[in-house]
């Protein structure tokens, strides 16, 4: 039973509330507050999925554009296997209602009429993938001897990076190419390339070897392994 805590809330969840005879949906979360700017909402949803979900971690983003504002919920990892698309979906929905309870919504698809307080989605982040491979046992596994971090402090122009493993047909496929520009989110690499940064728990570097996990539900253990050549090595 939901604890209702705002006068006139549903009792329901999102996704058990249905329209009525003439098309009209609303619904007001148990857990909707009047006037909650998008910093504070988002905060209190982190909140409140990570007692929903002990078990999964989320990264909270949010976005304002002209029709409104929106919070994404993406999962980095979860003990449940996502790459079914119903298993996917089911969990979408159950995360969505969660985050639906901080909210309101009032629409009429037959009048075209939509209105709420905030848009909300709930999807996979690249790190589940990653987490997932090493859950089953990754290939190329690379010891995580440098952070991320570390590694974007280290890295210099004139360094290389030699592709030696990656998804069948890859282009690139033992190339090497130089390190023109190291960047905040990237690395420019000759020929007009770039090597964009993933999160810190999609990447692991030993020191040499470079591996990036970029999965995804076709293909879980998807990566790129690079060498690291440095300039300066002796």
């Amino acid at each position: 039973m939901i604890d209702v805590s705002t006068p006139g809330a549903s009792t329901r969840l999102y996704s058990q509330t249905p329209f009525d005879e003439r098309g009209n949906f609303h619904y007001e979360g148990d857990l909707y507050r009047t006037g909650d700017n998008l910093s504070t909402l988002a905060a209190r949803i982190d909140g409140h999925l990570k007692t929903k979900f002990p078990d999964t971690r989320f990264a909270i983003k949010t976005e304002k554009f002209a029709g409104g504002r929106k919070i994404i919920a993406e999962i980095l990892d979860t003990p449940a296997d996502l790459t079914g698309r119903d298993a996917q979906n089911d969990f979408f929905i159950a995360v969505r209602d969660q985050m639906e309870r901080f909210g309101y919504t009032r629409s009429n698809l037959l009048q075209d009429y939509h209105t709420c307080s905030f848009y909300c989605e709930a999807r996979v982040g690249q790190a589940y993938w990653a987490a997932l491979a090493a859950r089953r046992g990754a290939k190329n596994p690379v010891e995580a001897k440098v952070s991320l971090a570390a590694f974007k402090k280290q890295v210099r122009a004139g360094d290389s990076l030699k592709l030696v493993d990656a998804p069948a047909g890859h282009r690139s496929l033992g190339t090497t190419r130089a390190i023109t520009q190291v960047r905040s989110g990237d690395l420019i690499l000759e020929g007009r390339s770039y090597l964009s940064f993933p999160r810190a728990s999609a990447f692991a570097c030993d020191g040499k070897l470079v591996r990036i996990s970029n999965g995804s539900e076709y293909d879980p253990d998807s990566h790129l392994l690079y060498e690291w050549l440095r300039r300066d090595a002796a």
